[in-house]
């Protein structure tokens, strides 16, 4: 897996018609198709500022995108 910056890994959401989620009663945010119940949809500043305060990083593996800590 190899990390993406969140501006290209939000570009590619967006073709893929993803948008950013967060899981109701937790703090997990992820990207998402809004089709679940569980799953609210966000605003991208909001995905970004979680991404940040948790120091989130993206990464990417064959076309699919996985949020996980920061790697040191």
């Amino acid at each position: 897996m190899e990390p993406v910056s969140v501006e290209s890994a939000i570009e590619k959401a967006k073709k893929k018609g993803l948008r950013p989620g967060r899981n109701k009663g937790s703090q997990a945010i992820q990207f998402t198709k809004g089709r679940s119940k569980r799953i609210e949809v966000i605003s991208w500043d909001e995905f970004r500022k979680t991404l940040k305060e948790r120091k989130l990083q993206i990464y990417e593996s064959g076309g699919s995108m996985k949020i996980m800590k920061r790697r040191r």
